[in-house]
């Protein structure tokens, strides 16, 4: 089990935030998920998908003095903190880059955090034991470091820590059921993610025909105009009445079932997720932005 490649257990989609005396609830950070393997004074990082990642990330030395077993497997999100927040593209950042000298300096510029939230191995493998054995096992096997930190969860007040996150403009919290066992590679009814509507100004790039939708976007650092997903719920008769006479003048070229359009139109959306590629998911519309221009509508860094 150690040094292979494991597919961690995923979580499913959940609804309202809830209070359960069965349930703990951690917060759910916006990071990428890490398995962090160590045996003796070897420490090494991979992927949810499988690929190493150990030489990206220079911290895990340091990390490596954290962890009081001689074995381990800890399951982490890897995080690029900023200003208290975790800021998924910084994260991104250090995961893309591959020249020595660059992680280098990213060390400093981007240092990452591990946020372990489960153990799988030690001396032997865990991966059946009740989740609360296994919380009680990973804080005992490891300290807080800056690089290394095992994650916050509180018992039964879900709701409580669902408004704490939202007050810290954190993506929401995930509920794991305390008698849950780990079953690699497994979407667990058992852990639930529930997210914080967000919500963000989009610019139009274009619309569907049928069904109808309107194509959004958003500008990026390095690509402007990006088409980040499509909006439908929400939007009424008399907005896609509107929307068609304002957009009359600017369509461009219709390629299949999409009418590409000047991006002069704005709209406000609120979304529930969002993929790597940052393509918006569970997307509602909220409204037309009348007075806003499309250069405005920029993914917040």
């Amino acid at each position: 089990m150690l040094f292979s490649a494991i597919k961690p257990m995923t979580v499913s989609p959940g609804r309202e935030p809830f209070d359960d005396h069965d349930f703990i609830f951690e917060p759910k950070w916006d990071g990428v998920r890490i398995l962090i393997h160590k045996q003796g004074s070897r420490i090494e990082a991979y992927t949810r998908s499988g690929r190493a990642v150990t030489h990206k990330f220079p911290e895990l030395q340091d990390a490596l003095g954290a962890i009081r077993t001689s074995s381990a497997i800890l399951d982490c999100e890897g995080i690029v903190l900023r200003d208290g927040i975790p800021a998924f593209d910084d994260f991104m950042y250090r995961d893309r880059i591959s020249q020595s000298v660059k992680i280098a300096r990213a060390v400093h510029t981007h240092p990452v955090t591990f946020v372990a939230f489960d153990l799988l191995y030690t001396d032997r493998e865990h991966l059946n034991e009740p989740l609360v054995d296994r919380k009680k096992r990973l804080s005992d096997s490891i300290d807080a470091t800056p690089v290394l930190m095992p994650t916050l969860f509180v018992e039964t007040h879900g709701k409580a820590l669902f408004e704490m996150m939202k007050e810290r403009q954190m993506e929401g919290i995930v509920a794991k059921r305390k008698g849950s066992t780990y079953v690699p590679g497994n979407r667990s009814s058992e852990w639930l993610k529930i997210k914080v509507v967000k919500s963000i100004h989009v610019e139009i790039l274009g619309y569907k025909i049928d069904p109808f939708e309107l194509v959004i976007g958003l500008n990026f650092r390095t690509v402007k105009h990006k088409p980040v997903g499509v909006v439908a719920t929400g939007i009424t008769t008399a907005d896609k009445e509107l929307f068609l006479t304002l957009a009359g003048p600017l369509c461009t070229v219709r390629e299949g079932n999409t009418q590409w359009m000047e991006p002069r139109l704005c709209c406000r959306i609120d979304y529930l997720d969002r993929t790597d590629m940052h393509q918006l998911e569970m997307t509602t519309f909220r409204g037309f932005l009348l007075d806003m221009r499309a250069e405005d509508c920029v993914w917040p860094y």
